[in-house]
């Protein structure tokens, strides 16, 4: 015997609005499902026979039939426009934000005067050294001993200065010895300005000692470091009746290591006048190339090996070749490069 089923009123409400609002098929349906509600609930509704395709669920109240209310659709936050949203009346602290710290978890602590007088400390000028306004240096850069296709000797270069940055006064002084003496010797007295981080204007006199009887010139020059560091130095001279002559040096420092140097230097000599008691003609007089190899065992003390020539050139090599002297030598030469 099957139990009894009692129409609860909001069955009997549900079914009447669903029937209602539905077309005629779904009112024959709700109808049926009255039916047997009011009559024997015991047997079963078969749905694989329903067509459900056909079926208006927005208009059945899901609740009234027993099954479970359908979660709300999840919100799109990217479509939302928060521009125009008040943020600053929304409660932050239901939504689970936490609340914004009014002071660091670690505040700064206040500058002291100890701190102060600890970062900067008095200054004791009295226990400070100053460079002196006055340099000096000396520097001889060939002191060497030759031996040549045609004898051998010795052959000096030296300079030296004292004064500023701005202005010095400069000393110059050259010269050769062979077969035990003298062959030529000059000194230069020169006062330098500097008219440029690398260039000296100098303006000064030149004494001669040998070759011939001793003879002062008047010197005019320049001196620095051209680019691609060539050390230069050009100077020309105004002497006794007339003469001029002029003198171009060049030298460079190859680095091979920070000791090992390698030196090559180019000097020519020009005058404007013949001269052959003093064996000098006009024109160029003469060139000589050397390259020399050094080693610095600091950089004040450096010995060196190397080789140069030396050529004579027009009516100076003529008056030379007239006095039984070579006009052109190839040397071999050693020496020490000092400077204090």
């Amino acid at each position: 015997m099957s139990a009894p089923c009692f129409l609860t009123p909001r069955l009997l409400g549900a079914a009447l609005l669903a029937a209602l609002s539905a077309p005629a098929w779904a009112q024959s349906h709700a109808h049926a499902h009255a039916d047997a509600a009011t009559t024997d609930t015991t047997e079963p509704v078969d749905h694989a026979m329903m067509d459900h395709s056909t079926m208006d669920h927005g208009g059945m109240d899901h609740a009234a039939m027993g099954h479970a209310p359908a979660a709300p659709p999840a919100m799109d936050h990217s479509m939302m426009d928060h521009s125009t949203m008040d943020h600053s009346t929304m409660d932050h602290s239901a939504m689970g934000h936490g609340a914004t710290p009014s002071a660091p978890r670690e505040p700064i602590p206040v500058v002291t005067d100890a701190d102060r007088a600890a970062a900067f400390p008095p200054i004791d000028h009295g226990a400070m050294e100053h460079a002196p306004g006055v340099h000096s240096m000396v520097l001889l850069n060939r002191l060497e001993h030759w031996d040549g296709q045609h004898g051998a000797g010795q052959a000096w270069e030296a300079s030296g200065w004292v004064g500023g940055n701005i202005n010095r006064l400069w000393l110059r002084s050259e010269g050769e010895r062979s077969g035990g003496r003298t062959g030529s010797s000059d000194l230069e007295v020169l006062y330098g300005r500097s008219v440029s981080p690398w260039w000296d204007v100098l303006v000064g006199v030149k004494q001669d000692f040998r070759p011939a009887d001793s003879r002062t010139w008047a010197a005019f020059g320049i001196q620095g470091l051209a680019p691609y560091k060539f050390e230069t130095s050009a100077t020309a001279y105004v002497g006794e009746g007339g003469q001029l002559a002029a003198t171009l040096e060049v030298e460079y420092e190859l680095l091979l290591t920070n000791r090992l140097i390698l030196q090559p230097l180019v000097e020519a000599t020009l005058a404007a006048k013949d001269e052959p008691a003093r064996g000098m003609g006009a024109g160029l007089n003469k060139v000589e190339a050397g390259l020399r190899l050094r080693y610095e065992f600091n950089r004040r003390f450096a010995p060196y090996i190397g080789i140069s020539h030396e050529r004579l050139f027009g009516d100076t090599a003529d008056y030379h070749v007239a006095a039984g002297e070579a006009a052109r030598d190839t040397r071999w030469v050693a020496g020490v490069r000092v400077w204090f």
